[in-house]
């Protein structure tokens, strides 16, 4: 009977301090308990997560930087391959545009006869000369006295030729004299380059009704341009 009774009063003993402990809990004053003991289980889970993290880090990122190295490459080899491209339309753009306008002066002016385009592939390096060199010459019709316009109008005269190429000399040359009709009150006059690459119209009557906005054409006095050029 005293075993009985022993173990009987363990049991309960055990049971009470079960309850207190579980009351104590719920009271929020194991707590501070509960933290102080935990806390080294939380350091330690915190300190192997970073060193997780610093391992996973250390054999990814290298590999994600040189995905977006190469990808960066391959996005500025495109980007240049489509700025080329842009550069290329747009010459082609403007090359259109000259061909477009002189077809349209040569059909305004039917009268100038046969036309041949050319480019300009250089200048007189003389800064006091206005000459420009182009990439037609003989072989291709040219011949010196030969007038030079665009769509806009008059430029110059070929001065010097040779199988590929021509040497133009500007109406805006200080040696330049281009005989002139004002239209529309068919005054003659001169018009005449400078050092500076300004023209001027020069041996008018003094008594032409000059207006701004006037047409100078050429006049075709001297056989050194066709008349009715622009």
């Amino acid at each position: 009977m005293k075993t009985t009774g022993s173990g009987f009063w363990q049991t309960a003993t055990l049971v009470l301090v079960g309850v207190g402990l579980v009351l104590f809990a719920l009271s929020g004053y194991m707590t501070p308990l509960l933290g102080s003991a935990l806390s080294p289980l939380v350091n330690i889970q915190e300190w192997l997560a970073t060193r997780y993290m610093a391992v996973y880090e250390f054999i990814t990122v290298p590999r994600d930087v040189a995905t977006l190295r190469a990808r960066n490459q391959q996005l500025e080899q495109e980007v240049t391959s489509l700025q080329a491209q842009i550069i290329e339309l747009q010459q082609q753009l403007r090359e259109a545009q000259v061909l477009y306008a002189l077809l349209d002066f040569a059909r305004s002016n039917p009268q100038g006869g046969q036309y041949v385009a050319a480019a300009v592939i250089g200048k007189d390096p003389n800064p006091f000369l206005k000459y420009v060199f182009i990439d037609r010459g003989s072989d291709d019709g040219l011949r010196r006295g030969m007038p030079v316009i665009t769509n806009q109008g008059l430029v110059g005269q070929i001065d010097a030729v040779t199988a590929t190429a021509a040497r133009v000399r500007l109406i805006t040359d200080p040696s330049s004299v281009v005989n002139v009709r004002i239209e529309p009150h068919r005054s003659e006059a001169q018009l005449v380059g400078s050092v500076t690459g300004d023209l001027t119209v020069e041996m008018v009557s003094q008594d032409a009704p000059l207006q701004p906005g006037d047409l100078v054409l050429t006049s075709g006095l001297g056989g050194t341009f066709p008349a009715d050029l622009l």
